[in-house]
């Protein structure tokens, strides 16, 4: 019996046992895919497929309120990608990210598109098989997913030479907006039949008020930061929270973007002196993971894999070619003008065009506008999805090494959750090791230079506050701040 779980109370037992045991095993199934180097998006998705309708019968019915989840979690997964996004870290990129994230991903929709129609056009049918119609696929299939390059840079710790972590990060959250206003306009346009010129005249307002709201909000809302005072830091976090749904709900209300607006505005907050800033990014961490997990849980709950067959050639097809040429293309030739970037570079960001949660959400707009053979656009998208996460998921960092783009990182500092401000010093860490206790076993035998404090020691489970006669065993984690000390 299939069980449509978005149409009962939602505190009814029948929805939360499965979504529990959903959740319980998705959790459980990313340490074994981490180890294998699956992405952890995946599993989520492969998950949701399992439950859906042709697994044990869990069925998503109301694809208007999956449509408005699926936006509200991506809405969390960019606010939170634009509250970590240095700056300074990203201004040397910054440039040629806008431009991938514009020009390159435009120069991807045309040539996906052309290729769909000439190719498969006939295969597709429907809408499908206008050109219109497959540079909509394009335009669907165009950015790379924000969700799945935060999670897979971020969680394997990938640190890469030549900026292109911040600039890949930079750009995926950047992307999103211009794939998601392109698929509205052309959704718009052959609902409408409206003409090409007005749709890019849509475009282009969609844009500037997008950007024009989201700057306005984001520096309305530092300085409502700075002047309010709030006792517990819980309430920063949601206050930033409500701030980013403000702008993004104020550019819809103009049409203007939505996404990029509340992409913009979290930036500048997150560049700001934002208050319980590490507490305020943990909460962001755990409720992007949750929002990830959810998000593509519901997509594969979606999907109907008996009703894929017939396209299963087509979307193999459109994957490999936007795989290795469309988004190589769309990169190469947006990076023209920047001589910073080396092939093997313009090579690794060619293969960062990742496909996640993003494209399935944005394929639900011409199913929900009615257009004839939407549902055949959205088995295609869906089946590249799984092939780019496949492909390119479980090897981008096999690909930076060979590219030898990867730069060998320093281990992780044991903080114990403690934030030192950054004019205190630098957080160490240092494993003590047999040649450390040569000269005496205690921490005062150690002779630190100048500077350096041990604040914080742990043993194997157990944390020890430090001083000078502590005995010192080997494998001791010592948890050091350096920096500048008055002299005595």
């Amino acid at each position: 019996m299939i069980l449509s779980i978005f149409s009962i109370p939602l505190l009814a037992d029948n929805l939360i046992l499965p979504i529990s045991i959903l959740l319980v095993i998705a959790i459980l199934f990313t340490k074994v895919g981490t180890r294998f180097g699956v992405p952890v998006m995946l599993i989520f998705l492969l998950l949701g497929m399992l439950a859906g309708p042709d697994g044990i019968g869990l069925s998503v019915k109301n694809l208007h309120l999956a449509e408005f989840l699926g936006h509200l979690a991506m809405t969390i997964i960019l606010l939170t990608g634009g509250l970590e996004t240095s700056l300074e870290e990203t201004r040397p990129v910054q440039k040629p990210a806008i431009v991938l994230s514009s020009l390159g991903v435009l120069i991807t929709i045309v040539a996906l598109g052309f290729f769909s129609f000439y190719v498969l056009g006939p295969k597709i049918g429907g809408v499908g098989a206008t050109l219109i119609g497959c540079i909509l696929l394009g335009a669907v299939l165009s950015s790379t997913d924000s969700a799945s390059i935060f999670s897979i840079l971020r969680s394997r710790r990938l640190q890469l030479r030549e900026n292109l972590g911040p600039m890949l990060e930079f750009e995926s959250g950047s992307n999103d907006p211009m794939a998601y206003v392109v698929t509205l306009m052309l959704v718009k346009t052959i609902a409408d039949s409206a003409s090409l010129g007005l749709g890019l005249l849509y475009l282009l307002l969609q844009v500037a008020l997008g950007a024009f709201i989201g700057y306005g909000v984001g520096k309305i809302s530092v300085k409502l930061l700075e002047k309010v005072k709030l006792t517990n830091s819980s309430l920063y976090a949601i206050l930033i929270l409500s701030l980013a749904f403000l702008s993004d709900g104020l550019a819809s209300a103009f049409n203007g973007n939505g996404l990029l607006a509340l992409y913009l505005t979290a930036i500048i907050i997150g560049n700001s002196s934002m208050p319980a800033k590490r507490d305020v990014l943990k909460f962001f961490d755990s409720i992007t993971w949750l929002c990830q997990l959810l998000m593509f849980l519901m997509l594969g709950l979606l999907a109907r894999p008996s009703e894929m067959g017939d396209v299963f050639l087509p979307a193999l097809m459109v994957g490999l070619f936007l795989i290795f040429v469309a988004r190589p293309l769309g990169v190469f030739l947006s990076l023209l003008p920047f001589k910073g970037f080396s092939t093997r570079a313009k090579l690794f960001t060619s293969w960062v065009g990742l496909k996640g949660a993003g494209p399935i959400l944005f394929a639900l707009a011409p199913v929900l506008a009615g257009l004839e053979g939407s549902n055949t656009i959205f088995n295609i998208v869906f089946l590249v999805t799984i092939l780019s996460l496949v492909i390119q998921g479980s090897s981008l960092s096999w690909v930076a090494r060979k590219l030898d783009l990867c730069i060998d990182e320093d281990p992780v500092v044991e903080t114990f959750g403690m934030e030192v401000p950054e004019e205190m010093g630098m957080l160490r860490d240092h494993i003590v090791s047999d040649d450390d206790l040569v000269m005496g076993r205690t921490l005062r035998d150690l002779h630190l230079p100048h500077g350096i404090r041990v604040i914080m020691v742990r043993r194997a489970e157990k944390y020890i506050v430090p001083h000078g006669s502590l005995e010192l065993k080997t494998g001791d984690r010592l948890v050091i701040i350096m920096g500048d000390t008055e002299e005595d």
